[in-house]
């Protein structure tokens, strides 16, 4: 083996390395955010689907990616963090095509899947890989500079996915993610060419694996179909239900006597990790499930076009940009528990904020408080998972920072779903206090409806269509109060985890600062999206 095979790369050979990284990094995390807002677009066009099942493409993709993270340590014990990623990029350009060729949802939702799976392998060697690379020295500018890369999906990947579908059409999404993949796993399997590895062969934990895809999959199944097929009514959400009932307690009692179990519960008996955990997984649900409903609202309801509703996202990077590159020098010198408790009401005053808006707030009513969320997004991450390392080391460490991730890709999964059933269940609520409010019988003074009505009949409508028209119009106010309410319910949360999270241990000073790169390599796994 050559000298230069095993010495880390230098000059233009790493920043092609770092770029190449970064660019593939920033396309399978804008998978989730940027399909968002292709939503609408894609459901119409796969055999004229509702929109929410269009939504399960979001949804069972996150559920890939977390069942692949797993998948990512064993592979590449066995044949190289190289070899693996590269293979998992060709894969994943494989999974993209099928996406992009899809005529149906039942064709296009496994390719979804599998897209996530191979996207879940590749994300966490990628960051290993990229930190490999860095001089000891300049890691902890890796770590911000990883840290930047991850509020693009939520801000670029966004706009650049309604850029797509507005102006080229949605499939453009996936055939770029083909050229980008096949050209990044051409660029790191040429100048990692001859890198040595060391084999090691673990056992996997399949059983393991298996139960936890069953519970992962059948409760995002009943959270996903539950408004379209009334709950457990339905004989295959039923199904569903008793098979999660029945492999979780099977799941626990297995992975608690399992000595290399697919996810750790041992790690919960740490204070601090499971504080962090919880708060991470919690919080990340209402973010991923707020943004998510927030995009597709912009344009079925308010009646923006998707470029538009990706340029509401795109004001959040003036705070999320600079603050994440920064964020991990800040956290070495505050308490990080006041990091977080502080972030978590501003994520409260910012979702209250957001949740005071009608049908009629402007464009630039709304930039600025999302720009406020970009700052709490980026403030998010970081705190938490220096908070759930603290007090771990080793083996222990790593398998803490992929399980963390886990957890809470599955928990952004679960998001998406849980706060359409919350808009969907407080809508009817909405609707007929409206009714009550302007035309029933408590308010016949008013009778603002038939007054609405005799002017549109004036205007040429039928009687019919004019009660049409304010039907629709009543539905629409009623749906925007829903959103309202979901945007509170968060807002409420996050004041609950702002004093949860102060039953954390506090993380000393002097722990903080021990930056190994093994350290480091579980930080940006933690504070990655």
């Amino acid at each position: 083996m050559t000298d230069a095979a095993t010495e880390p790369l230098r000059g233009w050979r790493f920043l092609l390395f770092v770029a190449a990284l970064a660019l593939a990094n920033v396309v399978m995390l804008s998978n989730v955010p940027g399909y968002t807002i292709l939503v609408p677009y894609a459901a119409g066009n796969l055999m004229g689907v509702n929109p929410s099942f269009g939504t399960w493409g979001t949804t069972d993709h996150m559920i890939g990616i977390a069942l692949g993270l797993p998948f990512a340590r064993w592979f590449a014990a066995r044949w190289g963090e190289r070899r693996v990623y590269a293979a998992a990029l060709v894969a994943y350009a494989l999974f993209a095509a099928v996406c992009a060729s899809a005529e149906s949802m039942w064709s296009f939702l496994p390719g979804r899947i599998a897209l996530g799976f191979a996207g879940g392998i590749a994300m966490p060697l990628g960051q290993a890989l990229t930190l490999g690379e860095y001089a000891p020295e300049h890691r902890t500018v890796g770590v911000g500079f990883w840290g930047l890369l991850s509020m693009m999906p939520f801000t670029v990947g966004v706009f650049m996915g309604g850029f797509w579908a507005e102006y080229f059409g949605w499939r453009w999404l996936f055939l770029s993610d083909i050229v980008v993949a096949l050209c990044v796993a051409g660029v790191v399997a040429a100048l990692l060419h001859g890198r040595p590895h060391r084999r090691r062969i673990t056992r996997f934990d399949t059983v393991g694996f298996v139960l936890l895809a069953a519970i992962l999959f059948g409760a995002q199944t009943i959270f996903n179909m539950g408004n379209d097929f009334d709950w457990l009514s339905s004989p295959i959400l039923m199904t569903a239900f008793v098979v999660v009932a029945a492999a979780l307690p099977a799941f626990v009692v297995w992975e608690l006597g399992e000595r290399h179990p697919v996810l750790d519960l041992r790690l919960f008996r740490h204070r601090n990790y499971a504080v962090a955990v919880t708060c991470s997984v919690v919080g990340f649900l209402f973010i991923q499930g707020l943004l998510s409903l927030l995009i597709g609202q912009l344009q079925t309801l308010v009646g923006n076009t998707s470029s538009l509703a990706g340029l509401v996202y795109m004001m959040m990077i003036f705070c999320a940009a600079p603050l994440a590159a920064i964020v991990h020098e800040l956290n070495r010198n505050i308490d990080l528990r006041l990091v977080a408790c502080l972030n978590f009401l501003g994520f409260a005053v910012t979702l209250s904020w957001l949740g005071l808006y009608d049908k009629l707030a402007s464009f630039d009513e709304i930039r600025t408080p999302m720009v406020f969320f970009g700052f709490s997004l980026a403030m998010f991450f970081a705190p938490l998972g220096a908070l759930a390392a603290h007090g771990l080391s080793g083996a222990r460490l790593t398998r803490a920072a992929e399980e963390l991730a886990l957890l809470r890709t599955a928990a952004g999964a679960f998001g998406i779903a849980l706060m359409g059933v919350v808009q969907f269940r407080r809508a009817p609520f909405h609707q007929l206090s409206l009714s009550e409010h302007f035309g029933g019988a408590r308010s016949v003074s008013l009778d603002l409806f038939g007054q609405l009505s005799g002017q549109l009949q004036a205007l040429g409508f039928s009687a019919a269509a004019a009660q049409s028209q304010m039907a629709r119009i009543l539905r629409q106010q009623a749906l925007v109060l829903a959103l309202d309410d979901a945007f509170f319910m968060g807002a409420l949360t996050f004041v609950f985890l702002a004093f949860f999270v102060w039953l954390a241990h506090p993380a000393p000073l002097a722990l903080r600062l021990r930056e190994t790169l093994a350290r480091l390599r579980a930080a940006e796994q933690m504070e990655q999206p």
